[in-house]
């Protein structure tokens, strides 16, 4: 992976882009469109990438506990195994990404795009689902365990892991 500069920090292997100011930055621009922006492994904790278009992008294995990913475009990116604790994804742009394979969410994702996103295996314990769209997502053998689905959105398409209520839980069906 190329390393580029982006407001001022260095990306590429083992940045540390911890507690970064990336706010509204549009990583499309650094990297070509056909291919997914790499941001795997990489220490974003607590960086601010409020408003980013990060479509696409491959965070496998990065840190995003304490991001605020609030408004992003994460579109098609692969957070697998991503570790979000605490992070906001207040109305982020979660289409079609994947959330897969024990990434601790645990975060804010009040009226955020989770259209087709696969949840699978994530642990989603504690996590704020109030308003979110849930419209044809795959939450087969998440952990969601005090997890708040109030007013959250959902279709037939979506998949529950064995045993959920999401009436219960407070789910609207579409």
């Amino acid at each position: 992976m190329e390393v580029v500069e982006v407001n001022g920090y260095e990306i590429g292997p083992g940045a540390d882009l911890n507690g970064a100011d990336l706010a509204g930055v549009d990583l499309q621009e650094a990297y070509p469109l056909d291919s997914l922006i790499p941001l795997d492994g990489i220490d974003l904790t607590g960086v601010n990438l409020s408003g980013a278009n990060l479509d696409r992008a491959n965070l496998v294995g990065a840190d995003l506990s304490e991001a605020d990913l609030s408004g992003a475009n994460l579109k098609e990116a692969n957070l697998s195994g991503v570790l979000l604790g605490r992070a906001n994804l207040e109305g982020a742009d979660l289409k079609g990404a994947n959330l897969s394979r024990r990434g601790r969410i645990g975060t804010n994702l009040l009226a955020a795009n989770l259209l087709a996103a696969n949840l699978q295996d994530a642990d989603l314990s504690g996590a704020f689902f109030v308003k979110a769209n849930l419209n044809g997502a795959n939450l087969t053998r998440a952990n969601l365990a005090g997890a708040d689905f109030e007013g959250a959105g959902a279709d037939l398409g979506t998949v529950w892991p064995e045993g959920f209520d999401p009436v219960a839980a407070g789910v609207i069906f579409n």
